[in-house]
Protein backbone atom coordinates (compact mmCIF):
# COMPACT_ATOMS: atom_id res chain seq x y z
CA UNK A 1 0.00 0.00 0.00
CA UNK A 2 1.48 3.41 -0.85
CA UNK A 3 1.05 6.60 0.98
CA UNK A 4 -1.21 7.44 -1.79
CA UNK A 5 -3.71 5.21 -0.86
CA UNK A 6 -4.73 6.59 2.15
CA UNK A 7 -6.53 9.52 -0.34
CA UNK A 8 -7.19 7.78 -3.27
CA UNK A 9 -10.88 7.72 -4.92
CA UNK A 10 -11.08 3.84 -6.02
CA UNK A 11 -12.05 3.92 -9.30
CA UNK A 12 -15.76 3.24 -9.61
CA UNK A 13 -16.68 4.23 -6.35
CA UNK A 14 -19.30 6.14 -5.52
CA UNK A 15 -18.18 9.50 -3.57
CA UNK A 16 -19.97 10.96 -0.65
CA UNK A 17 -17.88 14.26 0.36
CA UNK A 18 -19.58 13.81 3.84
CA UNK A 19 -18.22 11.22 4.90
CA UNK A 20 -14.17 12.60 4.17
CA UNK A 21 -13.31 14.72 7.05
CA UNK A 22 -11.65 18.33 5.91
CA UNK A 23 -10.16 18.59 9.46
CA UNK A 24 -8.35 14.70 9.56
CA UNK A 25 -5.26 14.50 10.75
CA UNK A 26 -5.03 10.55 11.15
CA UNK A 27 -2.16 10.73 8.81
CA UNK A 28 -0.14 13.60 10.27
CA UNK A 29 0.08 13.90 14.39
CA UNK A 30 2.27 16.52 14.63
CA UNK A 31 2.31 19.97 12.92
CA UNK A 32 5.94 20.47 13.21
CA UNK A 33 6.83 16.78 12.09
CA UNK A 34 4.41 17.11 9.20
CA UNK A 35 5.97 21.18 8.36
CA UNK A 36 9.73 19.34 8.30
CA UNK A 37 8.76 16.35 6.32
CA UNK A 38 7.03 18.65 3.59
CA UNK A 39 10.22 20.37 3.49
CA UNK A 40 12.23 17.07 2.74
CA UNK A 41 10.29 15.94 0.75
CA UNK A 42 9.70 19.45 -1.79
CA UNK A 43 13.68 18.91 -1.82
CA UNK A 44 12.81 15.26 -3.42
CA UNK A 45 10.83 16.82 -5.89
CA UNK A 46 13.31 19.33 -6.83
CA UNK A 47 15.83 16.75 -7.41
CA UNK A 48 13.53 14.31 -9.24
CA UNK A 49 12.56 17.32 -11.77
CA UNK A 50 16.02 17.87 -12.48
CA UNK A 51 15.93 14.03 -13.21
CA UNK A 52 13.06 14.96 -15.35
CA UNK A 53 13.69 17.68 -16.95
CA UNK A 54 17.14 15.82 -18.32
CA UNK A 55 15.26 12.84 -19.15
CA UNK A 56 13.04 14.60 -21.66
CA UNK A 57 10.82 11.54 -22.41
CA UNK A 58 7.85 11.75 -19.91
CA UNK A 59 5.98 14.34 -18.19
CA UNK A 60 3.79 14.46 -14.66
CA UNK A 61 0.69 16.97 -14.36
CA UNK A 62 -0.25 17.72 -11.37
CA UNK A 63 -4.39 18.82 -10.96
CA UNK A 64 -5.38 20.90 -7.84
CA UNK A 65 -9.35 21.64 -7.72
CA UNK A 66 -10.73 23.11 -5.23
CA UNK A 67 -13.66 25.61 -3.94
CA UNK A 68 -12.45 28.95 -3.37
CA UNK A 69 -10.13 30.02 -0.98
CA UNK A 70 -9.45 25.64 -0.63
CA UNK A 71 -5.42 26.46 -0.94
CA UNK A 72 -4.45 25.83 -4.30
CA UNK A 73 -1.64 28.49 -4.60
CA UNK A 74 0.03 27.47 -1.02
CA UNK A 75 0.15 23.83 -2.17
CA UNK A 76 2.18 25.21 -5.16
CA UNK A 77 4.36 27.60 -3.01
CA UNK A 78 4.60 24.77 -0.26
CA UNK A 79 5.20 22.07 -2.42
CA UNK A 80 6.97 23.19 -5.72
CA UNK A 81 9.32 26.28 -4.62
CA UNK A 82 11.89 24.60 -4.15
CA UNK A 83 11.74 23.80 -7.92
CA UNK A 84 13.45 25.68 -10.44
CA UNK A 85 11.46 27.91 -13.00
CA UNK A 86 13.29 26.02 -15.81
CA UNK A 87 11.19 22.71 -15.58
CA UNK A 88 7.78 23.55 -13.53
CA UNK A 89 5.17 25.48 -15.77
CA UNK A 90 2.26 26.75 -13.02
CA UNK A 91 -1.70 27.50 -15.55
CA UNK A 92 -3.93 29.05 -13.85
CA UNK A 93 -7.51 28.66 -15.19
CA UNK A 94 -10.40 31.59 -15.62
CA UNK A 95 -13.00 32.32 -17.65
CA UNK A 96 -12.75 31.12 -20.93
CA UNK A 97 -11.66 33.73 -23.24
CA UNK A 98 -14.24 34.59 -27.05
CA UNK A 99 -11.15 32.73 -28.95
CA UNK A 100 -10.86 29.82 -26.54
CA UNK A 101 -14.78 29.99 -26.59
CA UNK A 102 -14.84 29.01 -30.59
CA UNK A 103 -13.14 25.74 -29.84
CA UNK A 104 -14.22 22.64 -27.82
CA UNK A 105 -13.63 23.37 -24.29
CA UNK A 106 -10.66 20.85 -24.15
CA UNK A 107 -8.79 22.72 -26.66
CA UNK A 108 -7.55 25.53 -24.11
CA UNK A 109 -6.24 22.56 -21.76
CA UNK A 110 -4.04 20.91 -24.39
CA UNK A 111 -2.81 23.28 -25.28
CA UNK A 112 -0.85 24.09 -22.00
CA UNK A 113 -0.30 20.29 -21.10
CA UNK A 114 3.36 19.57 -19.94
CA UNK A 115 5.87 19.13 -22.10
CA UNK A 116 8.13 16.00 -21.84
CA UNK A 117 10.56 16.58 -19.29
CA UNK A 118 8.34 18.96 -17.58
CA UNK A 119 6.17 19.20 -14.40
CA UNK A 120 3.16 21.05 -15.64
CA UNK A 121 1.08 22.29 -12.43
CA UNK A 122 -3.36 23.50 -13.08
CA UNK A 123 -4.30 26.12 -10.55
CA UNK A 124 -8.41 25.14 -11.29
CA UNK A 125 -8.67 22.79 -14.68
CA UNK A 126 -10.50 21.20 -16.81
CA UNK A 127 -13.30 20.41 -14.30
CA UNK A 128 -14.08 23.55 -14.36
CA UNK A 129 -16.18 22.68 -17.45
CA UNK A 130 -18.38 20.01 -15.19
CA UNK A 131 -18.54 21.73 -12.08
CA UNK A 132 -18.92 26.04 -12.44
CA UNK A 133 -20.37 25.18 -15.87
CA UNK A 134 -22.68 22.77 -14.60
CA UNK A 135 -23.56 24.36 -11.17
CA UNK A 136 -24.14 28.04 -12.72
CA UNK A 137 -25.90 26.21 -15.95
CA UNK A 138 -23.72 27.94 -18.49
CA UNK A 139 -23.75 24.22 -20.59
CA UNK A 140 -26.99 22.06 -21.05
CA UNK A 141 -27.19 19.14 -18.28
CA UNK A 142 -27.18 16.77 -21.74
CA UNK A 143 -23.60 18.24 -22.83
CA UNK A 144 -22.34 18.14 -19.29
CA UNK A 145 -23.03 14.46 -18.99
CA UNK A 146 -21.17 13.67 -22.12
CA UNK A 147 -18.16 15.48 -20.73
CA UNK A 148 -17.03 13.23 -18.11
CA UNK A 149 -16.59 10.24 -20.59
CA UNK A 150 -14.54 12.81 -22.86
CA UNK A 151 -12.67 13.68 -19.94
CA UNK A 152 -11.55 10.21 -19.49
CA UNK A 153 -10.33 9.52 -23.00
CA UNK A 154 -8.46 12.74 -22.94
CA UNK A 155 -6.66 12.04 -19.77
CA UNK A 156 -5.93 8.23 -21.02
CA UNK A 157 -4.57 9.55 -24.38
CA UNK A 158 -2.48 12.09 -22.27
CA UNK A 159 -1.00 8.73 -19.75
CA UNK A 160 -0.51 6.55 -22.79
CA UNK A 161 1.42 9.23 -24.95
CA UNK A 162 3.84 9.79 -21.50
CA UNK A 163 2.32 12.27 -18.98
CA UNK A 164 1.33 11.03 -15.51
CA UNK A 165 -1.90 12.66 -14.27
CA UNK A 166 -1.82 13.12 -10.62
CA UNK A 167 -5.47 14.96 -9.56
CA UNK A 168 -5.83 16.72 -5.93
CA UNK A 169 -9.82 17.59 -4.58
CA UNK A 170 -8.79 20.12 -2.05
CA UNK A 171 -11.50 19.49 0.83
CA UNK A 172 -12.03 22.21 2.42
CA UNK A 173 -15.28 22.49 4.91
CA UNK A 174 -17.90 25.25 5.16
CA UNK A 175 -16.68 27.27 8.17
CA UNK A 176 -13.37 26.73 7.24
CA UNK A 177 -13.88 28.94 4.12
CA UNK A 178 -15.98 31.31 6.18
CA UNK A 179 -12.63 31.73 8.30
CA UNK A 180 -10.48 32.19 5.44
CA UNK A 181 -13.06 35.15 3.43
CA UNK A 182 -13.19 36.95 6.20
CA UNK A 183 -9.35 36.75 6.73
CA UNK A 184 -9.15 38.10 3.32
CA UNK A 185 -11.39 41.49 4.47
CA UNK A 186 -9.44 42.21 7.53
CA UNK A 187 -6.32 41.61 6.89
CA UNK A 188 -5.24 45.05 4.12
CA UNK A 189 -2.11 42.88 2.71
CA UNK A 190 -5.07 40.25 1.79
CA UNK A 191 -7.83 41.94 0.73
CA UNK A 192 -6.56 42.12 -3.21
CA UNK A 193 -7.41 38.15 -3.23
CA UNK A 194 -11.13 38.55 -2.25
CA UNK A 195 -13.60 38.70 -4.62
CA UNK A 196 -17.09 39.77 -3.97
CA UNK A 197 -18.34 36.71 -6.74
CA UNK A 198 -16.65 34.69 -3.96
CA UNK A 199 -19.92 35.19 -2.09
CA UNK A 200 -22.21 33.80 -4.86
CA UNK A 201 -20.31 30.63 -5.38
CA UNK A 202 -20.58 29.67 -1.30
CA UNK A 203 -24.31 30.37 -1.60
CA UNK A 204 -24.16 27.92 -4.12
CA UNK A 205 -21.99 25.10 -1.75
CA UNK A 206 -24.42 22.38 -1.49
CA UNK A 207 -24.76 22.56 -5.47
CA UNK A 208 -20.64 22.44 -5.88
CA UNK A 209 -20.31 20.01 -3.35
CA UNK A 210 -22.91 17.42 -4.98
CA UNK A 211 -20.51 18.16 -8.64
CA UNK A 212 -18.09 17.61 -6.95
CA UNK A 213 -19.27 14.25 -5.87
CA UNK A 214 -19.97 13.33 -9.53
CA UNK A 215 -16.99 14.58 -11.05
CA UNK A 216 -14.98 12.51 -8.41
CA UNK A 217 -17.13 9.50 -8.91
CA UNK A 218 -16.80 9.83 -12.38
CA UNK A 219 -13.64 10.79 -13.72
CA UNK A 220 -11.10 8.73 -11.04
CA UNK A 221 -9.95 6.28 -12.92
CA UNK A 222 -6.62 3.95 -13.00
CA UNK A 223 -4.86 6.02 -15.47
CA UNK A 224 -5.78 9.07 -13.56
CA UNK A 225 -6.88 8.65 -10.03
CA UNK A 226 -8.43 11.19 -7.90
CA UNK A 227 -7.44 12.00 -4.47
CA UNK A 228 -9.41 13.94 -1.34
CA UNK A 229 -7.43 16.10 0.52
CA UNK A 230 -8.41 17.28 4.06
CA UNK A 231 -7.82 21.16 3.41
CA UNK A 232 -8.70 22.54 6.19
CA UNK A 233 -5.11 22.58 8.04
CA UNK A 234 -2.63 24.12 5.31
CA UNK A 235 -0.05 21.65 7.05
CA UNK A 236 -1.74 18.72 6.56
CA UNK A 237 -2.55 19.88 2.63
CA UNK A 238 0.56 20.40 2.13
CA UNK A 239 2.43 17.33 3.41
CA UNK A 240 0.12 15.40 2.31
CA UNK A 241 0.56 16.67 -1.87
CA UNK A 242 3.95 16.84 -1.07
CA UNK A 243 4.71 13.26 -0.15
CA UNK A 244 2.40 11.87 -2.66
CA UNK A 245 4.42 14.23 -5.32
CA UNK A 246 7.87 12.29 -4.15
CA UNK A 247 6.33 8.57 -4.21
CA UNK A 248 4.60 9.00 -7.64
CA UNK A 249 7.88 10.73 -9.31
CA UNK A 250 10.30 8.06 -7.14
CA UNK A 251 7.74 5.35 -8.44
CA UNK A 252 8.19 6.95 -12.51
CA UNK A 253 12.23 6.55 -11.35
CA UNK A 254 13.85 8.58 -14.32
CA UNK A 255 16.92 8.71 -15.22
CA UNK A 256 19.71 11.04 -16.81
CA UNK A 257 20.76 9.70 -20.40
CA UNK A 258 23.92 8.34 -21.20
CA UNK A 259 26.15 10.36 -23.54
CA UNK A 260 25.46 10.18 -27.25
CA UNK A 261 28.72 10.22 -29.74
CA UNK A 262 31.10 10.67 -27.18
CA UNK A 263 33.01 8.95 -24.33
CA UNK A 264 33.40 10.95 -20.79
CA UNK A 265 36.45 8.77 -20.01
CA UNK A 266 38.28 9.96 -22.97
CA UNK A 267 38.05 13.58 -22.38
CA UNK A 268 40.01 15.68 -19.99
CA UNK A 269 39.20 19.35 -20.34
CA UNK A 270 42.73 21.33 -19.94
Amino acid sequence: MSFADNFLVKPGKAVELSKYDPRDVANFKDKDQAKEQTQKDAEAIDALQNILYAEGKRALLVVLQGIDSSGKDGTVRAVFNMCGPIGVVMTSYKGPTPHELAHDYLWRIHKVCPARGLIGIFNRSHYEDVLVAKVKKFTPAEVIEQRYEQINHFEKMLCENGTRVLKFMLNLSKEEQAVRLQDRIDDPTKRWKYNPADLDDRALWDDYMKAYEVALTKCSTQHAPWHIIPADRNWVRNAAIARIVRETLEEMDPKFPAPKGWDPTTIKIV
